[in-house]
């Protein structure tokens, strides 16, 4: 076998993670003064078990989507403090020995291994994301990088999939969020968790070329404002899509086709005179991107300007073998202007003999979120694609995901956190998870069990136990079986591992998971809560009741011998 470096093998060398700040010091001081007191009490080398996981699901839902795997093991992979990174750190150590420093240059996740539920995947709380094993003094350095790649990518996925959710499959999502984000490295990854979620495509260049991401965007207000007369434009040459004829007058041929719906009986109703710096603007952009014009309509007033001056400039296109896309509302009763449009746009067909007229898209934007979009749907809309940015990006109803990174065993000993809130007991030793399915086809509940347990098999009747509560109990016959954690790093062992697949593909992942759900763990108001249990096939936890306090009984595991 050929040798390794630093955990990678040759031909399967990982790149670095996409934000260069995402280095070893990406981390917190107490990070550094326990690897520094454990290498003291010569425990560095110690063999851990750390559980990656969170406590609640996010946005008062019952589910969430796992996101950040990749540039975890991306940070793995290349996890390395250069000599001026060590300089820094023992220079905020005061007193630290030179020989740490030695320590320091030395390590790397060679000796580290991790096991992961598959990105793209549903998930629910307490059961581990990611189970990380390897020396105390390296692993401990990985807490604080790992719950900060993960703790937003799965906060902002699980955001983009419940506005897929209530947006429906039909409609098309665009992520508009770069100039709101928290920061370059928040709107680079909100466009790729977005993406990841369900939305179609981005308005962020960078994410774009970053991850392969659809791109959309056409112009703004400004473009529009800036335009005072068609006198403006210079070049009024358009070629016919099919390059067999020209058009020298584009302009006049847009003219022609304004007076013509300005006449027209079933369309003169509604402007008289639309406003000719608009105009300008629309003919403008039609001419540099023919076969992608997409017109935003509500700088001046959408039904007795925009929509008429689009249509004209459409029309216009369609002569020369183009088809315009469309129109972007930002402003207004979105629900009514939407459906005004598309009244006239049916109307345009019928009366002018243009096949297809009535299915322009209608993008709407201005500031959208989950209730807005529900808003939409039960007033009735004729929107087919939403632009959505400060909310989705920001996470604007929930500030963080709450990931915690918790050691569960030690020299092969189980080790557990106590709390008085029973929220914040942890589960004690190394676990394995499987997500047990019944006849339809629907997940049932997750189920975690000690790691030398034999698995849950098809057909066989299991007993369940809620983790904290033992009147909460439950027997499952599986009809099939998935085991969760996969191993997708494993240092030098030179065994195995999971590749991690492109980002299309855990999208795709992502979206069929979504619709694998059931529908009552999906709705937006009081969704049913999804059962996650604990095994106790081989009785290797045992409910204790530990501390009675304020009149609330708390219950927490404690691991048997043996």
């Amino acid at each position: 076998m050929e040798p390794k470096e630093n955990g990678k093998e040759p031909g399967r060398v990982i790149e670095g993670p996409t934000n260069p700040m995402v280095t070893p010091l990406l981390n917190d001081l107490y990070q550094f003064t326990m690897a520094y007191a454990y290498w003291k009490a010569g425990k560095q080398n110690e063999r851990s078990v750390f559980d990656l996981y969170f406590r609640k699901n996010p946005f008062g839902g019952e589910y969430t989507v796992f996101a950040g795997l990749e540039e975890c093991v991306k940070f793995l992979a290349n996890f390395k403090l250069t000599h001026q990174e060590i300089d820094y750190v023992r220079d905020s150590l005061p007193g630290s020995e030179e020989a740490f420093c030695d320590y320091l240059r030395g390590l790397d996740c060679s000796d580290v291994e991790v096991y992961a539920i598959p990105e793209g995947t549903v998930v629910f709380p307490k059961v581990p994301l990611m189970r990380v094993e390897g020396p105390v003094g390296v692993v401990q350095l990985l807490e604080t990088p790992f719950l900060n790649l993960v703790n937003f990518a799965s906060l902002v996925a699980t955001n983009a999939a419940r506005h897929r959710f209530v947006a429906g499959k039909s409609k098309s999502l665009l992520e508009f969020g770069a100039r709101r984000a928290q920061g370059p490295d928040g709107a680079i990854s909100a466009s790729k968790y977005c993406y990841l979620g369900g939305f179609d495509a981005t308005s962020n260049v960078a994410a774009g070329k970053l991850f392969g991401i659809p791109l959309r965007g056409t112009h703004s207000h400004a473009f529009v404002s800036s335009f005072m007369s068609t006198d403006e434009i210079v070049d009024k040459v358009l070629q016919s899509a099919d390059g067999e004829t020209t058009c020298d007058d584009f302009i006049s041929l847009v003219q022609t086709w304004l007076t013509k719906i300005q006449y027209s009986p079933s369309l003169s109703g509604f402007f008289s005179e639309t406003n000719q710096s608009e105009l300008a603007a629309f003919i403008s952009y039609a001419l540099a991107f023919p076969k992608a014009f997409l017109a935003l309509v509500d700088t001046y007033d959408v039904m007795k300007s925009g929509i008429p001056n689009f249509c004209a400039v459409a029309l216009a296109l369609n002569d020369l073998g183009y088809k315009a896309l469309g129109i972007r509302l930002d402003s207004g009763d979105l629900a009514y202007l939407s459906t005004e449009a598309r009244n006239f746009f049916c109307a345009v067909e019928r009366e002018l003999k243009v096949p297809g007229f009535g299915k322009m898209i209608v993008t709407a934007s201005n500031d959208l979120n989950e209730e807005t979009i529900d808003a939409l749907n039960k007033q009735g809309h004729e929107v087919d694609a939403f632009g959505i940015g400060t909310y989705l990006v920001t996470c604007y109803a929930q500030a963080a995901l709450g990931c915690v990174f918790k050691l569960v065993e030690i020299n092969n000993q189980p080790r557990i956190k106590l709390s008085e809130d029973v929220t914040k007991v942890s589960i004690p030793c190394k676990k394995r998870s499987y997500r047990l399915y019944g006849k339809e086809g629907y997940p049932l509940v997750d189920i975690m069990t000690g790691e030398n347990e034999p698995p849950p098999k098809v057909g066989e009747r299991l007993l369940c136990r809620h983790p904290f509560n033992e009147s909460k109990r439950a027997y499952v016959v599986p009809q099939r079986v998935e085991e969760l954690l996969k191993c997708y790093w494993r240092g030098s062992a030179g065994e195995a591992r999971e590749e991690l697949p492109p980002l299309k593909e855990i999208r795709d992942r992502c979206i069929k998971q979504l619709e694998n759900m059931r529908p009552d763990h999906m709705r937006r108001l009081n969704p049913t809560p999804y059962k996650v249990y604990y095994s106790l096939l081989q009785k290797c936890l045992k409910a204790h009741v530990l501390v009675f306090k304020k009149k609330i009984f708390v219950y927490v595991f404690s691991v048997i011998a043996g």
